[in-house]
């Protein structure tokens, strides 16, 4: 498609060309409806089309078609042609340099600056990974931040969703989407989760602080050694070191957590790395040189344990009634159904154990030099599960974020972020909602405590 300028595609007329790659091209607009100016990106049927290319394109259009976000350009129109071949997406067009046409403009920025920044990206990220399934980026880099800067605020914007993909643990893919050098290395597998869009955000800002882009760095063991370029806070310092850890079990798992410790006063003693409780948790944690002990309190009462309850009753009186009936009628086939009724007094005793552990039981994880043991605890009597181990036998600790699954009727499920800790063969475990952990960022506060005492004592 050449001299496009001044023609019309669909009920748009094109003004100007902003952008050209590989069989792409992003292009300004006049919407003829509207007289509005939009942003057309053309994926064209050319020497240079791959299927591949298609697939990321139609992707984007399906998932910017449920985004409704003041920080993100809105979907409006899609379309295609046999003659010429392309494919066509309009969003709204948003009048702003991009973070790179800063940088090589010589922008210095402030760290005050660059924080500003890293909040409003990871406002949009809470968006994007709160949706079901959790939708991630995968190429946040300076090309694809908008930013605004005027004397007393900046504004900033995220675009181009062309790498976009959502989350399940059914649609891993071997296509590595990404940039080199914002990537995490896990894309680098074809994998992505809502952290890997942390690390890309951590890197951009690295190239802010710097005024280096990060692939041209020196690094250590895949970590970007940074700290010689900048003259940043010891906090923030830490806390980019958080967000660009080539470990998943080390980094920053989710945008929320990362805007809490971004937050947090600074401290004298205490660094951003180091985990923050964060605020109306009722977890009880003690921890010092040689040992860490984590109580969880009961869940207490709630409006789905009270359901529960009720079932319960229902269930068991419905056995009662039923294992009465037959008794009361002394027989061998009566005593045969009495017997049938066995499986399902196990039931009603299992959902009446549960709801009386919800109410009083405690749940407690105990590290020292020597071992870990996870106890449930109820009127004083304590139940391992599983036995201890020795500490010295702790291999990994992995906290893995909420995602979707698919079942058997391909409908999405839903499954709660755990922190599991290998030790030889057992695997001891913390979920969301495991007494009154209640959200995410409660575990995660958990993982990245127990990682750093696993890390000092091994």
């Amino acid at each position: 498609m050449k001299n496009i300028i001044g023609k019309i595609l669909g009920n748009y007329e094109i003004q100007s060309e902003l952008s050209k790659k590989a069989g792409r091209r992003t292009l300004l607009a006049r919407d003829l409806r509207t007289q509005e100016t939009v942003v057309i990106k053309l994926l064209l049927f050319n020497d240079e089309f791959e299927w591949d290319d298609l697939k990321l394109f139609e992707r984007e259009v399906q998932i910017l078609k449920n985004l409704t976000h003041p920080k993100l350009a809105r979907y409006i129109d899609s379309f295609d042609s046999q003659t010429p071949g392309y494919f066509a997406l309009v969003q709204t067009y948003i009048n702003s340099p991009t973070l790179e046409q800063h940088l090589k403009q010589g922008h210095s920025f402030t760290e005050i600056e660059v924080k500003q920044i890293a909040r409003q990206i990871l406002e949009i990220l809470i968006y994007l990974h709160s949706q079901n399934p959790p939708v991630i980026h995968r190429d946040i880099k300076p090309s694809n931040i908008l930013l605004d800067i005027k004397p007393d605020n900046i504004q900033v914007y995220l675009i181009d969703f062309g790498a976009v993909k959502t989350i399940t643990s059914s649609n891993l893919e071997h296509t590595v989407v990404g940039t080199y050098g914002y990537m995490a290395p896990e894309q680098f597998g074809g994998s992505a989760v809502p952290a890997s869009d942390l690390y890309s955000l951590g890197a951009t800002l690295i190239h802010c602080c710097t005024g280096t882009h990060p692939a041209d760095l020196p690094q250590n063991d895949l970590k970007i050694q940074f700290k010689q370029a900048t003259n940043l806070s010891i906090d923030f310092t830490n806390w980019l070191q958080s967000m660009t850890q080539p470990s998943l079990d080390r980094r920053l798992h989710s945008a929320r957590y990362a805007i809490d410790i971004l937050e947090a006063p600074p401290t004298k003693s205490q660094l951003v790395t180091a985990a923050i409780k964060p605020s109306g948790s009722k977890i009880q944690l003690t921890k010092n040189t040689d040992a860490l002990e984590i109580l969880i309190p009961p869940s207490g009462l709630d409006v789905s344990l009270i359901f529960i309850a009720l079932f319960a009753v229902a269930w068991n009186a419905g056995i009662f009634a039923w294992t009465a009936g037959v008794l009361s009628m002394p027989s061998f086939i009566n005593i045969a159904l009495a017997l049938f009724s066995l499986p399902f007094w196990g039931v009603g005793v299992f959902m009446v154990s549960w709801i009386i552990f919800c109410l009083f039981g405690k749940t407690r994880l105990r590290l020292n030099q020597y071992q870990i043991s996870l106890t449930y605890e109820l009127f004083g009597a304590k139940f391992h599960n599983p036995r201890p181990e020795a500490t010295s036998n702790i291999d990994k600790v992995v906290y893995t974020p909420k995602h979707f699954t698919k079942d058997s009727d391909g409908e999405h499920i839903e499954v709660h972020s755990q922190l599991t800790i290998h030790a030889g063969v057992n695997e001891y475990q913390l979920k969301v909602n495991t007494g009154s952990i209640k959200s995410e960022v409660e575990l995660e506060w958990l993982a990245h405590e127990v990682n750093d005492f696993c890390s000092k004592t091994s």
